[in-house]
């Protein structure tokens, strides 16, 4: 088997381009982040360059997209560009396969916007309010459109996954995590803001499971979360910071950003009974390992100066 994976280079995209690698199957990668040179390079606004890389694979995971929130913000034409326009080239260039290769595509938390009901379903009403999560929502209705052609394709809908030193910088559980290590204060926006956070080891497995389901079965299935089931709040993750920290650090509140939702945790009953699937890793433990990462990256860092000077 060989599957493309665009957004290679990302947080998913290249932990599940090493797990994948690990069972024996051929990866392509595509990331517009990556050297120019390098054969893994490629942008999906590019349809031909895209193509050419579609037409080898039996499967797609589509990870590629402006990913974040307050980058939408920022910039919102390229959000809309990337998530809506670029996810409508994979689904074009998939559709236009010979091989018709199967497709999962990497949707958010976000396309319910503000739930009232929790936890959050699959089947709950689309309401997104943010750029980021409008760009996710239309995106799902280009794989709406594809199943409907006969493509064999998935929705999953991710949140708040993490468990990388390498993750950026100001996302909330990484920015923790790093204040956790090197004794600096962490500023929680919306200390009672609740979110269902997930370990990037989980969110792996269970797109491994996906990727067997797909490729055994060759049918769609309904959209499903990759999420813990658990909310937990802003405070409650900086007090699991503070105290995995060995330094005295303390917490400053902030008012929350007027534009994030502010309260969500998936139902995971569907990932439960369609995939076997389960979030093995609760949100403390993740962040300890994290906080862990942080502290031998530190110290590798200074043992390199030392060795420099």
């Amino acid at each position: 088997m060989k599957i493309l994976i665009t957004g290679s280079s990302g947080l998913i995209g290249s932990a599940l381009k090493n797990a994948l690698e690990a069972l024996q199957i051929e990866v392509i990668g595509h990331d517009v982040k990556i050297e120019p040179d390098h054969p893994d390079y490629g942008n999906i606004l590019d349809p031909h360059s895209l193509s050419s890389k579609v037409n080898q694979v039996d499967g797609i995971i589509h990870l590629g997209a402006v990913s974040r929130v307050i980058d939408g913000q920022k910039n919102p034409d390229l959000c809309w560009k990337t998530n809506v326009e670029g996810t409508q080239n994979v689904v074009q260039a998939a559709l236009y396969s010979e091989k018709r290769p199967w497709m999962i595509y990497a949707s958010s938390r976000e396309v319910y916007g503000e739930q009232n009901a929790l936890p959050v379903k699959e089947t709950a009403d689309l309401r997104p309010m943010n750029i980021y999560g409008k760009s996710k929502l239309e995106g799902e209705q280009a794989i709406t459109f594809a199943q409907q052609e006969g493509l064999v394709a998935c929705i999953v809908r991710f949140s708040n996954v993490f468990g990388s030193i390498y993750d950026h910088a100001d996302r909330v559980v990484p920015a923790f995590c790093r204040a956790a290590a090197e004794g600096l204060p962490l500023r929680v926006e919306g200390r009672d803001n609740l979110f269902d956070f997930t370990y990037l080891d989980d969110v792996i497995q269970g797109l491994v499971s996906l990727v067997r389901l797909l490729s055994c079965n060759n049918e769609s299935l309904a959209p499903i979360h990759l999420t813990t089931g658990i909310g937990v709040t802003l405070y409650e993750i900086a007090r699991f910071a503070q105290k995995a920290s060995s330094h005295p650090i303390s917490i400053i509140d902030s008012p929350s950003r007027s534009f994030d939702v502010s309260r969500f945790y998936g139902d995971t009953t569907r990932a439960e009974t369609v995939l076997n699937w389960k979030a093995c890793v609760t949100v403390e433990e993740g962040m300890r390992r994290l906080i862990n990462q942080f502290r031998l990256y530190f110290e590798a860092q200074k043992t390199c100066n030392t060795v420099t000077l």
